[in-house]
């Protein structure tokens, strides 16, 4: 396993294995044809908007059992009218206090299968943070249980594997 990684963002090499992984869109936007995709959905970094569904641009931490830090998915959340207004409203404001909102994965993750269109607990923060993403309470999914418990070395290698990224 390689002990560095060149970062799709900025295009640099840096130390140390993966920490998090991105996706750039919702699973069903990133489905439409590069061509077309900007002709039939609205997005930037953080919002998107395709027909009349709304997504926000969300972390999901899954907390590593053995050491300190997390593995982060930065996925999105399908959420409806509301939600999605009151967080343009708050866009530019802490969020922190803001009661959680209501969500669905909008993106399949690889190391769990049925991931899409998992029910999530969206909790708004601070400007320069994307809003934490959490699995309900009773989900005994995979996904949840790891994100309650974390994951272990060899769980992380794991998914370090299955993402390409080993």
């Amino acid at each position: 396993m390689s002990d560095s990684f060149i970062c799709s963002i900025c295009g640099q090499e840096h130390i140390g294995l993966v920490t998090d992984w991105a996706y750039k869109l919702p699973h069903e936007v990133w489905a439409i044809p590069e061509a077309e995709r900007s002709e039939k959905a609205r997005f930037n970094n953080d919002l998107c908007q395709f027909d009349e569904r709304n997504f926000i641009r969300c972390v999901l931490d899954m907390p590593f059992a053995e050491a300190s830090g997390n593995f982060g998915w930065g996925v999105w959340a399908e959420v409806d009218w509301p939600t999605f207004e009151r967080y343009l409203e708050l866009y530019d404001e802490d969020g922190n206090s803001e009661p959680t909102h209501l969500g669905k994965l909008a993106n399949a993750l690889p190391a769990y299968s049925g991931s899409l269109g998992t029910p999530v607990v969206i909790q708004f923060r601070d400007p320069s943070k994307r809003p934490s993403l959490y699995l309900k309470p009773g989900d005994e999914s995979r996904l949840a249980l790891e994100q309650r418990a974390g994951i272990n070395e060899a769980r992380y290698h794991e998914i370090l594997n299955i993402i390409g990224q080993a």
